[in-house]
């Protein structure tokens, strides 16, 4: 791909993303429904990153990179984290803004390309990004970037998954679907403009066939992290999530390949 492709792909992203802050917070899986929820990210992020402040009184900094509307950066402040949210959607950033003073939070939210973020060299403890690899134009130049801006020692969080690959739960729901179709008991529903320009988007980013989490991993050894782990238990988030779903969208979630990766500067 070209880099005139690349920057229009990536200005296509950022408008994608500004059009979807309007309702960004009205989803279950971006904003937080429930205390038990709440408490599973809690328990995600203790588990791989520890707490925000050391024994010693030291406050660790945590970049929140693609930090849309606030929400992982919010739990991150919940645990002592000194808090950057980066977002390049001037729509999104307005929402974490307005979320942080209701809160009376101390975030800073600053516009910004998370895969070339013009902070400083070993500046963060921890970065913690959340459903934004899979939508990476070049994850390696992204993985280098965010090395080079983590301190030795510092540990980068991904939460991602592979939502393009079948599951046996949406292989039946789209079989249920088409019969409901064929019987006339449903009508077929043209796809909106936001779903066409997502499915766009989709088909030319790196990971169009899935973000694997061994591709993920790999990537980030090649980058220069090491260790590189990955937690596959995420089901209390995906229980709590749940039940602000329908059943049947429920199950499909979580039969989906979801990770938690934690890789570490050297």
């Amino acid at each position: 791909m070209t880099q005139s492709g690349n920057f229009n792909l990536r200005d296509e992203i950022r408008e994608y993303w500004s059009m979807r802050a309007v309702t960004f917070d009205d989803q279950p899986g971006h904003e937080i429904f429930s205390d038990q929820e709440r408490l599973a990210w809690h328990d995600l992020f203790r588990r791989h990153l520890g707490d925000g402040v050391l024994g010693d009184g030291t406050v660790r900094r945590a970049l929140d990179l693609a930090s849309g509307t606030g929400v992982i950066s919010h739990l991150l402040h919940d645990l002592g984290f000194d808090v950057t949210g980066l977002d390049w959607s001037e729509a999104m950033l307005a929402k974490a803004r307005d979320k942080s003073k209701l809160r009376q939070s101390n975030i800073r939210f600053l516009l910004g390309d998370a895969e070339n973020t013009f902070e400083d060299d070993d500046s963060y403890d921890v970065i913690v990004t959340r459903h934004l690899v899979w939508t990476l134009v070049d994850p390696a130049m992204a993985f280098a970037e965010w090395l080079r801006v983590l301190k030795p020692g510092g540990k980068l969080l991904i939460v991602d998954g592979d939502f393009v690959s079948p599951t046996w739960m949406s292989t039946l729901n789209k079989t249920m679907a088409n019969l409901l179709h064929a019987t006339g008991l449903k009508r077929v529903i043209d796809e909106t403009p936001q779903i066409k320009t997502h499915r766009d988007i989709l088909a030319r980013v790196h990971f169009s066939q899935g973000a694997r989490a061994d591709a993920v991993c790999e990537m980030l050894k090649s980058a220069g992290f090491d260790p590189v782990t990955t937690d596959f238990n995420m089901r209390q988030i995906h229980r709590a999530q749940s039940k602000h779903l329908g059943l049947a969208k429920g199950l499909e979630r979580g039969a989906q390949h979801r990770y938690a990766i934690c890789a570490i500067k050297p």
